[in-house]
C-alpha cells in the first residue's frame, strides 16, 4: 500500500488512559426501558429488519479526509483523518456502523516511522464499547490543519502539572514493572528508547492504598479515561509509534427502531466489529498499513468483544448477519488482542462469581447508566438475604464441574481442577497469579508496599510467600448480588444484551431461567454461544484465532470473578497461542493504565526481522508528491457524513 499529498511531521506521544465501566446487575427493568427510549439514534431504522443504503466499501486514500495535528511529548504529528467511514454497504444505523481512520501523513511521503513503513505499519483498533451499549467511533480530537500550509501548527506549551495529573510519573525510576522516565528527545520518525519490560504498573499512590480488612474505603475512582478527560491517549500513542489507528463504532443493546423494536441486541456488536475488520482486509492494497497485523483493544465489554473478535475469525455462524449488512467479502480474522478487564464467558460468569465471593455477604453495588461515555454511577450497600445466600451457594456448586470439563493445564502440564467444595489446584493457580502481582508491586517499590494493608497475603524476607483467596474475597468486597449477570428478575445489563427484536430482556443461563422470579423467555442458545469466545478457542481453528493475546485484570476488579480471565488465558495457552496475562496490582475495573508496556508488547509482536524485509505490495495509488490538496468541504459521499459523538 502507499499514496500521496500534503506535508509531514512525525514522532511519538505521551501516556494517558481511557477506560469504560461495566453496567452492573442493579439496573431495573424500568431503567433499561428508559435507556432504550433514550437510545433512539437520529438514523435509527424504521424496523429491526430494515437494512438501507448502498454505501461504497472502496477506500480512497486521496478523498474525504482532513488533516489533523497532535502533539506528543513536544513533537507535532500530522495525521490524515478519514472520519465517519461506513464499513458496511447496508447499515442499520450508520451513526454507529462507521469508523474513524487515522494515518500518519509521513507514510504518504514514503517515510519510515519507528521502523515501520507504509506496508508494515500495524493497525491499532480500539473501541469505545462499555456495558454492551451502543458506541460511536472514537475521535482523535487533533488540531485542524490548513491543507494549503500544514506547517502552520502552533500548540501551547504543555502544562507540567496537567501532565503529572495524567499519570505521566516521569520522575519514577525505570524499575521492572514501573513506568519509565521520559525518553530523550528523538528525531522525527525515529524510535525512542524502549519502555521497561512488560509488567505491572506502578503501585498506587498513598491516597489510593486499600483499607485494612473490615474498613470501607471511599468510592472507587472513575476509570482513568474519564478522570483524565482524554480517551484518545492510546490512539495518539499508537500514531506516534507509527501505527495506523482505526476506531470502529458498533450497535448496542439499547438501540430501538422507529417502531419500537430492538436492533442492537446480541450478536449485533460483534457482527459490526467483524464487518469493520473485513473492510480493512478488503482495502489492504489501497490503504497504508498491514491488515494482517490488526490489534484489537478494549476495556470491560469492549475487551470482551475484542476477545470474541480475536477468537472467532472467519467463523460461519456470523456469516448470515454479515451478509445481511452487506459486509465486505474478506477475512474478519485479526492478529492480536489487548483486553483490559473483559466481561466475558457470560453463561458461566454467575457461577464463577459465586465461586470467588460465596460467603461474602455484604456488598457495595454499583448502578450505572451509560450512553457511550456519559456515565452516571450510584452505589448501594447492603447484605445478602437468606434467599440470595442460597442462590450463591447453588451457583458456586456449579462451577467445579465447568472448570473440570475444560481440561485446563498449567505450564508444567498438570491438570487444573476443583473439588466439589471449590478447592483445588485451579484455585491455587488464581492465588498464584495474585501472588505474582503482589511480588511485582513489592519489587517495584518496597518502601511503598505495606503488607499490613493486605491481610490476605504473607510477606517474608521480601518475598510474597502465600495468598489466601478466601481472605482476599472478604477484603476486596462483593460488588454484585447473585446471580451477578443473569438476574432472576431480568434486571441485569446482560439480560438486556440477550433480548431480541421484540423482547427487551431475556435469560441466557439454565439456572436463572429455571429460578426466574418473573415471566421470562430464554435467549437463543446459538446466540449465547456466539457471544462466548470459549466455544471457539481450539487448535483446529488456529487460522481464525488471533496469535497474540495480552490480558489484564485489575487485582481490585470485582466486576467479574478473577477466574474468568484466568480460564480464558489458560484455554488460549493450552491451545498453543502466545498469551501475556497478569493481574494488575491495585487496579480497579479500568483499562489503558499501562500504555508504555502495552505498546512495547505491540512493537515486540509486530517487528520481527521478516517484517522489515517483507516484499513491497503493489502501490496503485503511489504518485509523486504533489501540491497540497484543498481540504474537502461538504462531502457527496454519505460514508463521510455520519454524525459525530459529542460525548
Amino acid at each position: 500500500m502507499a499514496l500521496t499529498s500534503a506535508a509531514v511531521l512525525a514522532s511519538t506521544l505521551s501516556v494517558n488512559t481511557f477506560a469504560q465501566t461495566e453496567t452492573s446487575q442493579n439496573q431495573t427493568n424500568t431503567q433499561q426501558t428508559n435507556q432504550s427510549k433514550q437510545q433512539q439514534s437520529a438514523t435509527a431504522p424504521a424496523t429491526a429488519n430494515t437494512f438501507s443504503g448502498n454505501y461504497s466499501l472502496k477506500f480512497d486514500p486521496n478523498a474525504n479526509y482532513t488533516l489533523q495535528a497532535i502533539q506528543v511529548r513536544g513533537k507535532v504529528i500530522i495525521v490524515r483523518a478519514y472520519e465517519n467511514v461506513v464499513y458496511v454497504a447496508h447499515p442499520q444505523d450508520p451513526t454507529y456502523e462507521s469508523m474513524n481512520i487515522y494515518i500518519p501523513q509521513a507514510y504518504f511521503y514514503g517515510q519510515t516511522i519507528n521502523g515501520y513503513t507504509v506496508d508494515t505499519a500495524p493497525i491499532f483498533m480500539p473501541n469505545a464499547i462499555g456495558g454492551y451499549m451502543p458506541a460511536k467511533a472514537m475521535e482523535l480530537g487533533g488540531m485542524k490543519v490548513n491543507t494549503t500550509d500544514p506547517s502552520e501548527v502552533n500548540f501551547p506549551p504543555p502544562a507540567k502539572d496537567k501532565e503529572r495529573a495524567k499519570g505521566d510519573n516521569r520522575q519514577a525510576p525505570a524499575k521492572d514493572g514501573q513506568q519509565p522516565p521520559a525518553p530523550p528527545k528523538a528525531q522525527d520518525g525515529q524510535q525512542p528508547p524502549a519502555p521497561p519490560k512488560d509488567g505491572q504498573q506502578p503501585p498506587a499512590a498513598q491516597g489510593d492504598k486499600p483499607m485494612a480488612q473490615g474498613q470501607r474505603g471511599h468510592m472507587p475512582p472513575p476509570p482513568r479515561g474519564e478522570r483524565d478527560n482524554d480517551r484518545s491517549a492510546a490512539m495518539k500513542e499508537a500514531l506516534a509509534k507509527g501505527m495506523i489507528v482505526v476506531s470502529p463504532g458498533a450497535r448496542g443493546r439499547t438501540l430501538q427502531a422507529q417502531d419500537g423494536s430492538y436492533y442492537g441486541k446480541a450478536p449485533a456488536a460483534i457482527v459490526d466489529l467483524k464487518a469493520a475488520v473485513r473492510y480493512l482486509h478488503a482495502n489492504d492494497k489501497a490503504m497504508p498499513g498491514d491488515a494482517n497485523k490488526i490489534i484489537a483493544n478494549g476495556t470491560s465489554a469492549g475487551a470482551a468483544l475484542s476477545v470474541l473478535l480475536g477468537a472467532t475469525g472467519n467463523q460461519s455462524a456470523y456469516e448470515p448477519y454479515l451478509k445481511q449488512l452487506g459486509a465486505a467479502q474478506a477475512s474478519d480474522a485479526i492478529y492480536a488482542v489487548s483486553a483490559y478487564a473483559p466481561i466475558t464467558n457470560l453463561d458461566h460468569a454467575d457461577a464463577a462469581y459465586e465461586w470467588l465471593f460465596n460467603g461474602v455477604n455484604n456488598y457495595k453495588a454499583i448502578s450505572v447508566n451509560m450512553l457511550d461515555y456519559n456515565v452516571q454511577r450510584s452505589y448501594t450497600t447492603g447484605t445478602l438475604s437468606k434467599e440470595q445466600q442460597e442462590v450463591s451457594a447453588q451457583l458456586k456448586a456449579l462451577f467445579p464441574e465447568y472448570v473440570n470439563s475444560l481440561n485446563l493445564k498449567d505450564a508444567n502440564g498438570a491438570n487444573l481442577t476443583l473439588d466439589s467444595k471449590g478447592n483445588g489446584n485451579f484455585k491455587q493457580y488464581v492465588a498464584n497469579k495474585l501472588k505474582e502481582s503482589a511480588q511485582h508491586a513489592y519489587d517495584a517499590d518496597p518502601q511503598r508496599f505495606h503488607a499490613a494493608d493486605y491481610p490476605w497475603l504473607t510477606l517474608k524476607g521480601g518475598k510474597v510467600t502465600q495468598v489466601d483467596l478466601d481472605k482476599y474475597a472478604q477484603w476486596v468486597e462483593r460488588q454484585k448480588t447473585p446471580p451477578a449477570f443473569d438476574a432472576l428478575d431480568l434486571s441485569a445489563g446482560e439480560n438486556n444484551l440477550f433480548g431480541n427484536a421484540t423482547t427487551n430482556n431475556q435469560h441466557f443461563t439454565e439456572y436463572a431461567y429455571k429460578h426466574s422470579s418473573v415471566n421470562a423467555t430464554m435467549a437463543d442458545p446459538e446466540i449465547v454461544k456466539m457471544m462466548n469466545p470459549m466455544y471457539y478457542i481450539d487448535s483446529s481453528n488456529k487460522p481464525g484465532v488471533a496469535e497474540y493475546w495480552r490480558i489484564r485484570q485489575g487485582a481490585k476488579d470485582k466486576d467479574t470473578s478473577l477466574a474468568i480471565p484466568s480460564i480464558l488465558a489458560l484455554k488460549l495457552e493450552n491451545n498453543g497461542y502466545d498469551v501475556n496475562f497478569q493481574f494488575a496490582w491495585n487496579q480497579p475495573h479500568s483499562g489503558d493504565y499501562d500504555l508504555p508496556q502495552l505498546f512495547a508488547w505491540i512493537e515486540n509482536i509486530t517487528k520481527p526481522t521478516e517484517l522489515q524485509t517483507a516484499p513491497t505490495k503493489d502501490k496503485p495509488e503511489a504518485r509523486r508528491p504533489r501540491a497540497p490538496e484543498p481540504r474537502p468541504t461538504a462531502s457527496t459521499n454519505p460514508t463521510q457524513n455520519a454524525p459525530q459523538s459529542n460525548d
